[in-house]
């Protein structure tokens, strides 16, 4: 049986899908819009073949799913363990052809294994910041300017944000399936 991208199950224990608290401290609806996006994206490639998720559907551009879940697992690994934590660790994707943070070098024969780097990588993240203050800082390694792990929730949020409705075109481009838990058509 060929792997497909997994589905995934987005509630709450009072059944909301939106998944996040809408009145709690800080550090908890950070987290938790953080968690919807990462979910959003793997839902705009659940039940899509290996193949689907490295097809290009909107040229010229060459953007897939696949390219994007890559680069989320580069991005995650930037701010918040690179930088933020600042362990001496490289890319998660390397090697020739695996330029633009992730997004090019996809191949669909390594799409399960790109889907589980990037698994880790958001648990590894998670984990380096586990315990640590919103206002605990870092400098910049290329701006030289100070930076907040809340900046760096805030900058994860928009970049998934950007980067999702990247994924909704290119799913809809896809199978036509839209919406948070996109069914094809």
């Amino acid at each position: 049986m060929t792997w497909t991208a997994p589905h995934i199950e987005r509630t709450t224990d009072d059944g909301d899908q939106l998944n996040v608290p809408s009145a709690a401290d800080e550090r908890v609806i950070l987290e938790g819009w953080l968690r919807w996006h990462r979910e959003t994206l793997l839902t705009k490639c659940a039940g899509l073949t290996p193949v689907q998720l490295a097809r290009t559907t909107a040229q010229p551009s060459g953007l897939t799913l696949l390219g994007l879940v890559r680069h989320m697992a580069e991005i995650e690994r930037w701010w918040f363990r690179r930088s933020f934590a600042g362990e001496p660790i490289g890319e998660v994707f390397t090697g020739p052809g695996d330029g633009d943070e992730g997004i090019e070098g996809v191949d669909a024969a390594h799409a399960e294994r790109d889907f589980a780097a990037y698994r880790a990588e958001t648990e590894a993240c998670e984990a380096a910041v586990a315990g640590r203050g919103l206002d605990e800082t870092f400098v910049h390694a290329t701006r030289g300017r100070t930076v907040s792990l809340r900046w760096v929730y805030l900058v994860m949020i928009q970049e998934y944000a950007r980067h999702n409705g990247h994924a909704d075109l290119l799913r809809e481009r896809t199978d036509g399936a839209t919406g948070d838990y996109p069914a094809p058509r």
